[in-house]
């Protein structure tokens, strides 16, 4: 986030002082801005030489599915995840994406199971996957040549909810010193290193529903500075009764009580978002040494760039969008997909059509949105939908939307409803974040 907001005006350190930093904020929005002043494409776009990113692996963890294949096939058929939420007032927040079929003690080794919250539980099992789906051993590779880069919103909430309320029943010392860093939104970051034996460039982002885009763009990243392979992604798991207090507080969760009602993007029922959980992890490596040690291509991550909304007026997904398209050295009329972010908020929903159409003009380009099988899980969500991506250019078919028959009208979308089978050579994904976030990635063959 600290890079976006210093994009705004380069030239002028933020300073340290909470006020005097909130002040400069101010002064730095009120700027004149341009595509260069919102995005610093140096912090957070194009990778310092240029590199061809290629995925080699996946890992995936979704309330319709534990593992790459179990999720992709359930939704290309169509299969939601959306049911009453457990543990949520029923009356603001009746529905939910959750895991039902994650057995923690198969993927998480014992000693491992009190330090941890289930965000990491899902990133670990997830990152697993995807680094044994990419065939990398980090421990044959250059010491310092793997690295990892994260993403989760808020960490471990239902953790740190079980030890406060130890806390005020039974006092301090039946407190667990694990959760002084269970809790933590970059846990993941350093159990999912310390597991694999992950020494290379590190890091943890916290942009809400970008998180996962954000990951694999700063893997890319330094992958062009070095990295021999990057792992990378984004988790959440926030669904119990404090996770649910962050929820209602953004003022957008539906309140429709029936699972195929409640979150419906781009539809004129469209009522607000459903919660999830889940985990996405991708494996990046230069192309060309992928393929000399013999490695499967998914597909490359050729653009990537991030924006951030100034305080009042217009959005800036199409910024982004554009910025991403232009790091990938591609046009509008290259791009066979787009993977919407699809808020389920009327007035954000239309924004977000208003974007596509105009990159691509009514009917331009088919829309997936195959989150309406999961909700949105936040960090993991836009990670998701970069491993959608990725297994729809393999496979020549984009997932349907579930329980939206049409779109809006008037808004001059081509929504893809059922699954539908469409050669395609590049896809743009496209997410935004709770506080001002969005961010945008370009996938190819």
């Amino acid at each position: 986030m600290r890079s976006r907001l210093r994009a705004l005006d380069r030239s002028v350190p933020a300073p340290r002082h909470s006020a005097q930093r909130g002040q400069w904020l101010r002064r730095a929005a009120e700027r004149p801005r341009s595509e260069e002043a919102a995005v610093n494409p140096g912090d957070t776009a194009a990778p310092p030489a240029r590199v061809r990113a290629a995925v080699t692996g996946l890992g995936v963890v979704a309330p319709n599915g534990v593992g790459t294949r179990e999720w992709w096939q359930a939704t290309l058929r169509g299969v939601s995840a959306l049911r009453p939420a457990r543990d949520a007032p029923a009356d603001r927040i009746p529905v939910a994406g959750e895991i039902n079929g994650f057995v923690a003690e198969k993927h998480v080794p014992g000693q491992l199971l009190p330090q941890t919250a289930r965000f990491t539980r899902l990133a670990l099992a997830a990152a697993a996957e995807a680094l044994q789906d990419a065939a990398v051993d980090p421990a044959a590779l250059p010491r310092y040549g793997v690295g990892v880069f994260t993403s989760s919103s808020a960490g471990g909430y239902e953790f740190g909810q079980h030890e406060m309320s130890n806390l005020w029943r039974h006092g301090s010392d039946s407190v667990s010193a694990y959760q002084s860093f269970a809790w933590f939104y970059a846990a993941c970051t350093g159990q999912v290193s310390i597991r694999h034996g992950l020494r290379g460039a590190g890091g943890t982002l916290v942009t809400e529903q970008c998180g996962g885009i954000d990951s694999v763009g700063q893997a890319r990243r330094q992958l062009g500075s070095g990295g021999t392979a990057l792992l990378a992604g984004g988790a959440d798991a926030g669904l119990c009764p404090l996770g649910w207090s962050g929820h209602l507080a953004t003022g957008r969760v539906s309140p429709h009580s029936h699972p195929a009602r409640a979150y419906l993007p781009f539809h004129a029922e469209a009522s607000g978002y459903v919660p999830g959980e889940g985990a996405a992890y991708l494996v990046l490596e230069e192309r060309a040494a992928a393929e000399a040690r013999g490695a499967a291509v998914l597909g490359e991550i050729a653009g990537y760039a991030a924006a951030f909304d100034p305080p009042t007026g217009p959005g800036n997904l199409g910024q982004a969008a554009r910025l991403a398209l232009a790091d990938a050295q591609l046009g509008p009329g290259d791009i066979d997909a787009v993977f919407a972010d699809a808020y389920g908020v009327p007035a954000l929903d239309e924004a977000e059509a208003h974007v596509i159409t105009e990159l691509f003009g009514p009917y331009g380009v088919p829309v997936a949105v195959p989150k309406t099988m999961t909700g949105r899980i936040g960090a993991g969500g836009s990670a998701l939908d970069v491993a959608a991506a990725l297994l729809s250019l393999r496979d020549n078919v984009l997932p349907p939307t579930a329980h939206v028959d049409h779109p809006r009208d008037g808004w001059h979308l081509d929504l893809v409803t059922t699954p539908r089978p469409v050669a395609l050579r590049a896809v743009l994904v496209l997410a935004r974040g709770h506080g001002g976030f969005n961010s945008a990635a370009v996938v190819v063959r």
